[in-house]
């Protein structure tokens, strides 16, 4: 089917070029402002306790949620003067309706923990009028500048404080991003490519994903709630792989319009026909990963998988239809303005070069290999065993961020760091009322529960203990406070910031075995029909898990334990957060595949043309070892660029993502697979023979082009390559 697409492009060039370009030009327009339009948070489970507790004390009361907190201070006045306390009154009535649905102060409460130690401000909880995050974070945005207005200084912390703010770095982070990437990547790919139309390629494919994807994200938008991240992970895998299989498809065609110079077409039908196949399976392969972030409930998983699935699949729409009709329109023009001191004399390509002779070298030693190789990736990702987890809070920031600074300010002047709980009661009496807050107040940690509001025979208790809301004994303070028995005949429901981590945890674990059986089980499918093997997708699958264990490894000694963290630009907070590994387990996963398909595509191409197994293993690491390590660092260079956020979770992928592909594609790629290829030998290529049959008949393969590297005494072929 690609060989018949190919064809009809070489037919067809103009009318697929202008069609596509069209298209990515209405995308382009159609998103426009998308970040606008999406939305914040979406780290909840519906279904989960603290959801549902949250949704019950809107129901009953209103929101009662401590949405920000706003910091009212004087160097000369104190909160305890009249007029001090008249201007926060002032303050809070001057903010429109419609905005804040409650307020508590230290006037009202008496709670010292409202109240800085040296007595020159105060701090007011607010509750935000909305049934959505896109409300609040809308009412908090409402309510900041009026309030800002004050004659008292104002600084902003809480919940959605953090969440505009992260809203800013995000967006800002995406557009730096871009900014720093596509320079370089234009560079690199002048080097690699050493012809300045040849690296416009990918540059053209990758724009032309970037746009299609982010118009897809905006229709998809209308349907379903997508978060402000999507488009992160549209730049990020958009881009990206676009540029890979640009790189892929650019150098195949080099390679077999180099064979027939004077027959552009039967060269781009060819192409098609390899790489083009190998770039539709390595944009499936991806896409199943993604895919698997689908079955959590949180919108913000959802988001990046949509965002995932929309790239990678626009990206490969590009790479076989705008670029293979750019290839036939120029043919051999594809090499037009070379740069002059990037030339280099024609090299040989065969069972033999650079690569090849690593191959032999690690084929010679293959146990010694890949202890090693397995050892030293063992114990880089050691740091991941002592892992914690946790959830977004203010140290996200960089730390000159207003809602950072009014946090670290909270826990300085106000005393000890504190962290609540809201606890909804239905169908208690007064005396089990009374003897279950007493019960609350006797598990470990607690300093304070009090009442809220009360409507008939529901009431809202607050539990308050000192700590960050997001450390491990936070965290095990509201398992406790769960395991208190409510009043009898009644119900109690514990949420509130730390209840929603804990929450978290859970549903990410109920959900990840079935994220897991998605993304090896599609992943074992897909190379099956690709290699008609089932030894190879078992290894492939093998090593992947290598390579993103050790990247775990490294960003749990850097962003957990805090190495590095002075000289990368961010706060550590002790913890992982919970959602970045899962979306790093399915990015990583479809691109080391990426990988693992081109590879083995070769590798495949040569077995079938000798049947030698180390022949293949050796030409398909020689063929494609300098076109793999280009692809890798183009898309570290994309991927690198998000390490640059000062947003510590998207760092945190930008940096953990970057070790993981440049581990996969050389360390991977050219020792461990090649090692473990030739310990296993003709097994590689094993299947039950009713699978084997099946595969003969029905399987995908790339078909060889040119003529095969044969076995000769010498174990030495030149094939001329440009």
């Amino acid at each position: 089917m690609i060989e018949r697409w190919g064809a009809l492009v070489v037919r067809r060039a103009v009318v697929v070029l202008l069609v596509g370009l069209g298209i990515a030009a209405a995308a382009a327009v159609a998103g426009v402002g998308l970040e606008d339009r999406l939305d914040a948070g979406g780290f909840d489970d519906p279904s989960s306790q603290s959801a549902r507790e949250l949704a019950q004390e809107r129901a009953t009361f209103g929101n009662r949620s401590v949405d920000a907190i706003v910091i009212f201070s004087s160097p000369t006045a104190k909160a305890s003067d009249p007029a001090f306390r008249a201007e926060v009154e002032r303050s809070l009535a001057s903010v429109p309706g419609g905005t804040i649905a409650a307020a508590q102060t230290w006037y009202d409460a008496q709670d010292p923990a409202l109240v800085s130690k040296d007595g020159h401000a105060t701090a007011v909880y607010v509750s935000l009028v909305g049934t959505s995050q896109d409300d609040f974070g809308d009412a908090f945005e409402r309510m900041e500048p009026v309030v800002a207005e004050s004659s008292l200084a104002t600084d902003f912390a809480g919940p959605y404080a953090v969440y505009v703010d992260v809203n800013k770095e995000t967006k800002a982070d995406l557009l730096r991003a871009e900014l720093v990437s596509m320079p370089i990547v234009l560079l690199l790919s002048l080097i690699i490519f050493r012809s300045v139309v040849a690296a416009l390629m990918p540059v053209l494919v990758g724009l032309a994903a970037v746009v299609g994807a982010r118009a897809t994200v905006a229709g998809l938008n209308e349907l379903v709630h997508v978060s402000i991240f999507a488009p992160n992970i549209i730049t990020l895998l958009g881009l990206g792989l676009a540029i890979d299989y640009a790189l892929f498809v650019v150098s195949r065609f080099r390679e077999e319009i180099a064979r027939t110079p004077d027959d552009t077409g039967a060269a781009l039908v060819r192409t098609m026909a390899t790489a083009g196949r190998t770039v539709a399976f390595s944009a499936l392969t991806v896409a199943a990963a993604m895919s698997s972030l689908l079955v959590f409930p949180q919108t913000f998983l959802k988001s990046i998988g949509y965002g995932g699935i929309a790239a990678v699949l626009i990206a490969m729409v590009a790479a076989l239809t705008v670029l293979p009709a750019a290839l036939a329109l120029l043919g051999t023009r594809i090499d037009a303005l070379r740069i002059p001191f990037l030339q280099r004399a024609p090299r040989t390509e065969g069972d033999h070069g650079a690569w090849a002779r690593l191959a032999r070298a690690v084929m010679r030693r293959p146990v010694l290999v890949a202890v090693g190789v397995v050892t030293v990736l063992l114990v880089v990702a050691s740091p991941f065993l002592g892992v914690k987890w946790g959830s977004v809070d203010y140290r996200v920031l960089p730390a000159d961020t207003p809602s950072h600074q009014a946090s670290e300010r909270l826990n300085t002047e106000f005393g000890a760091e504190r962290s609540t709980a809201n606890v909804l009661v239905e169908g208690a009496d007064r005396a089990g009322l009374d003897a279950y807050v007493a019960a609350l107040s006797e598990v470990p940690g607690v300093v304070d529960v009090r009442p809220v509001a009360s409507e008939g025979e529901t009431t809202l208790l607050r539990a308050a203990w000192r700590g960050n809301s997001q450390s491990g004994t936070s965290q095990q303070v509201v398992r406790d406070l769960r395991t208190v028995d409510a009043p009898p005949g009644a119900e109690a429901l514990v949420g509130g910031l730390t209840a929603s981590t804990v929450d978290l945890a859970t549903s990410v674990g109920d959900h990840l075995p079935l994220m897991g059986v998605i993304v090896v089980g599609v992943m074992l499918v897909l190379l099956f029909l690709a290699f008609g093997s089932v030894v190879l997708p078992l290894k492939a699958v093998l090593m992947n898990a290598f390579s993103i264990t050790a990247s775990f490894g490294v960003v749990t000694w850097i962003f957990s334990d805090g190495h590095l963290a002075g000289l990368l630009g961010f706060t550590p907070q002790g913890f992982l957060d919970l959602t970045n590994p899962i979306v790093m387990l399915a990015v990583l996963f479809g691109l080391s595949m990426d990988y693992e398909v081109f590879l083995l595509s070769r590798v495949r191409e040569q077995w079938d043309a000798t049947g030698d197994n180390d022949l293949a293993v050796q030409t398909g690491v020689q063929k494609t070892g300098r076109i793999i390590t280009s692809a890798a660092l183009l898309l570290a260079v994309v991927i690198g660029a998000f390490s640059l956020s000062g947003v510590v979770f998207m760092k945190m992928m930008g940096i953990g993502m970057l070790v993981a592909i440049l581990v996969d594609a050389t360390v991977v790629r050219a020792l461990l697979v090649p090692a473990t290829m030739r310990l296993l030998g003709r097994w590689n290529w094993w299947a039950p023979a009713p699978l084997a049959r099946w595969w003969e008949r029905h399987g995908f393969r790339e078909e060889a082009t040119g003529s095969p590297i044969p076995r000769t005494g010498t174990d030495r072929v030149d094939i001329l390559v440009p």
